[in-house]
């Protein structure tokens, strides 16, 4: 394991949270409708996975898929492995993302009527620490 310097701690978070979070997509998944209410996916969604349908399921896959592989790609860079390919273009341009998403929530919201102010308010929370994790981690990494 590498040096415990801020940006490696940055990073460690950032992979923590991005774990958290692609585990949390995939209750979703394995719970069904119940989990997408409590995480205030909104009504249709959950309406939409009770009724066993597939999109549901892939969007939130792919959601928790990009999720693990920044999980894996903040890791790696915490542990002071060999840099994985564009490894600090893809955290930066993730924790630009997050950002985006954290900041935008006025404008999503309305396409989204569905989600809960709840879903909004804490999702958008979450997603602003991650991207400061991701950007701060990445961009002083050495």
């Amino acid at each position: 394991m590498g040096s415990l310097n801020p940006a490696t701690l940055a990073l460690a978070l950032a992979a923590g949270l991005d774990a958290l979070a692609a585990l949390a997509h995939l209750a979703c998944i394995a719970l069904g409708a119940p989990a997408y209410r409590l995480m205030g996916a909104g009504e249709r969604m959950a309406r939409a996975a009770e009724a066993g349908q597939w999109r549901p399921t892939l969007v939130t896959l792919v959601i928790a898929t990009g999720l693990a592989a920044m999980a894996f790609y903040a890791g790696a860079a915490a542990a002071r492995l060999p840099p994985l390919p564009l490894q600090r273009v893809l955290l930066l341009v993730f924790a630009a993302v997050l950002l985006v998403r954290a900041l935008a929530f006025p404008w999503l919201k309305p396409m989204f009527p569905d989600n809960s102010a709840r879903f909004w308010r804490v999702s958008s929370g979450i997603c602003l620490v991650m991207a400061l994790a991701h950007g701060w981690g990445a961009w002083r990494l050495d």
